[in-house]
């Protein structure tokens, strides 16, 4: 497939990125069967190119040199494409091979193996576009230590492509999050995307948790931020919007 993008003027935005970025990759992509029958979510592709791939080439264009994955379902798979990786990354594998721990879980195991703080994490089924500035490197230059355990990435409803849901956030003046009200409907959704301080992690459940139980906590104190991302986001988590987004491209 051929695919036109449109020009665009970046605004270059002076924010050190984490040099280290959680990948979360573990899941089993049971919404995009058939296509994860033999391999796994990551592998999937987009546009002739895995997903997993997508997000590492953003993540090596802001600057990250280090990358911690989780993997479970049909882990060598994964393992064996990630070392095509060795040149642009150095990468260590958190193993969930003998239980799936989901997305707090996931980090809790794999924060030992991060050497920064903050650190990215970030979804490896993810694909999004940057608008006038760099996606990751926006997010970096909105980071405050000092007022911050979590800054989630955020998109409109708007320009939430192929997103089906009742959103998941609402942001004040400020950027503190809280959650959609139940029965409502939200403004931002959250794109998988985010930098987190290891203090998110503090007394963190043992085993498989999600890490909504982390954010709760954060948004309870006052330390759960967002941020608006500029461009286009895309849900692909089934194979119809891995067509409906190919077909968007086309017109980008």
């Amino acid at each position: 497939m051929t695919v036109r993008r449109s020009l665009r003027i970046r605004n270059e935005i002076a924010a050190e990125v984490p040099n280290t970025a959680m990948v979360m990759a573990a899941g089993l992509g049971k919404r995009m069967r058939p296509l994860t029958d033999t391999r796994p979510k990551p592998l999937v592709e987009l546009n002739g190119k895995p997903l997993i791939d997508h997000v590492l080439d953003r993540l090596r264009t802001a600057g990250v040199s280090k990358l911690v994955v989780n993997v479970h379902y049909l882990p060598d798979q994964l393992e064996a494409h990630l070392a095509t990786k060795a040149d642009d990354f150095a990468i260590t594998i958190s193993d969930e091979r003998s239980l799936l721990l989901e997305t707090g879980g996931g980090l809790v195991q794999a924060a030992p193996m991060i050497d920064c703080d903050p650190f990215l994490v970030v979804n490896s089924d993810n694909f999004w576009i940057d608008g006038p500035a760099d996606g990751l490197k926006l997010l970096a230059s909105g980071w405050d230590d000092e007022r911050m355990d979590a800054l989630l990435l955020l998109v409109p409803q708007a320009r939430a492509g192929n997103h089906r849901g009742q959103g998941d956030f609402r942001m004040d003046r400020f950027g503190r999050l809280s959650r959609r009200a139940r029965s409502r409907i939200a403004p931002y959704v959250f794109t998988g995307i985010q930098i987190v301080s290891k203090r998110l992690l503090a007394n963190a459940p043992d085993g498989a948790f999600s890490t909504n139980i982390l954010w709760d906590r954060a948004i309870e104190a006052g330390r759960c931020f967002g941020l608006v991302h500029q461009g286009l986001w895309f849900d692909v988590g089934t194979p119809r919007s891995i067509k409906d987004t190919e077909a968007a491209l086309i017109n980008e």
